[in-house]
């Protein structure tokens, strides 16, 4: 018995220190939320006129009923979806008008050249 006392004792500061450690990292997680670090800052006055044509676009189509399926399927395949249309369609960032962008496969091909060497 002395020997599973002996065990539970040393066992004591490692405890310890697992319950400072984490009250530690969710002190900190709350005191510095996640930054997005590399981003652009945005201007809170140009988000209202951005998306005029969108706002336009959902009041038009509040303002009617509902869609049938021919009439979704059209506006659908007219840009993004049946209420946006090709609204504000060059102000979303997609591959094409972001050139310095890198793709998922892109990401996960270079890691593979990482591991396995080869190119």
């Amino acid at each position: 018995m002395k020997n599973i006392g002996f065990g539970l004792s040393v066992l004591r500061p490692v405890r310890f220190l697992i319950v400072v450690f984490t009250c530690a990292l969710l002190i900190f997680s709350n005191a510095f939320p996640a930054a997005a670090i590399g981003t652009q800052k945005s201007s809170p006055e140009k988000g209202e006129t951005q998306l005029l044509e969108t706002q336009k676009e959902t009041d038009k189509a509040t303002a009617k009923p509902p869609l049938g399926l021919e009439e979704t399927t059209k506006k659908a395949n007219e840009g993004l979806n049946e209420i946006q249309g090709s609204a504000d369609v060059n102000k979303m960032n997609r591959p094409d008008n972001s050139p310095a962008a890198t793709s998922a496969e892109d990401k996960v091909e270079g890691f593979l050249e990482k591991i396995t060497g080869k190119k």
